[in-house]
């Protein structure tokens, strides 16, 4: 039988059957997965620690024959991640970006950027940096690579290009942002300053090397929340179940 190596962040696990585990993992090259790890209740010598949810591991695996399980032979760990378990605030934040990450890339669709910032946010969240803005910052760049990013060159109403002066006004419906002679600042039209958006144009980069030395004000922080969750509900018509625990 042929195995494939590679890779993996565990995302979710559950019993299947008497001693087997169903593990749902993310790969770099593959995508979001599944498989069944054949006795992993009953012998942990081919899984050793490696199973447990947000878990960085190297797996081999077959490919699926038949449906979409695949039969994972072994695993490897490379990183728990033990800070993300150290209190519920942590544990939630990092349960939203793996609950983001199974919403928006569907199975079998890969996103190498995706998987590297998934694993350099865990690390973040570990050390305690950052921890109010992390889940934020990954939503910006996880909906631009799920195919709904913002638009902030220009004005959606107009079309006058946005220099960067000025405040703008976010629209739902529009997936962009509209220019103070075309639109009010309201609590559905929510006000974005230039800070923000150069900001979010940053994230949109998705390269984990922002993150090194990323410095954001608390307005731009409060601008950004009620833009998400607007834009969010429109385009994924539901809120994440997770969303409730953010705050």
């Amino acid at each position: 039988m042929k195995y494939l190596s590679s890779q993996a962040i565990i995302t979710r696990v559950k019993e299947f059957g008497e001693s087997d585990l169903l593990v749902t993992f993310f790969t770099p090259d593959a995508g979001r997965l599944r498989g069944v790890a054949k006795g992993a209740l009953r012998s942990r010598r081919r899984f050793v620690n490696c199973l447990d949810v947000f878990s960085l591991v190297n797996l081999e695996y077959s490919p699926a024959r038949n449906g979409d399980l695949h039969f994972i032979q072994s695993g490897k760990l490379m990183d728990a991640f033990p800070g993300l378990r150290s209190n519920f605030a942590i544990l939630s934040k990092a349960g939203y970006m793996v609950e983001l990450t199974e919403i928006l890339f569907p199975w079998d669709v890969p996103d190498r950027g995706i998987f590297e910032i998934l694993i350099k946010l865990f690390h973040l969240l570990e050390k305690g940096e950052m921890v109010n803005l992390i889940p934020q910052a990954f939503e910006f760049i996880a909906m631009s690579q799920g195919g709904f990013r913002i638009n902030l060159e220009r004005c959606c109403n107009c079309g006058r290009i946005y220099s960067g002066e000025g405040a703008a006004a976010f629209k739902p419906e529009k997936g962009g942002i509209a220019c103070m002679k075309c639109q009010q600042i309201t609590a559905v039209t929510p006000k974005m300053s230039p800070d923000t958006v150069k900001f979010i144009k940053m994230l949109y980069s998705k390269s984990p090397s922002i993150f090194d030395q990323l410095s954001i004000e608390e307005k731009v922080i409060s601008e950004i929340k009620p833009v998400l969750k607007l834009h969010r509900e429109y385009r994924l018509g539901r809120e994440p179940k997770t969303a409730c625990y953010l705050e």
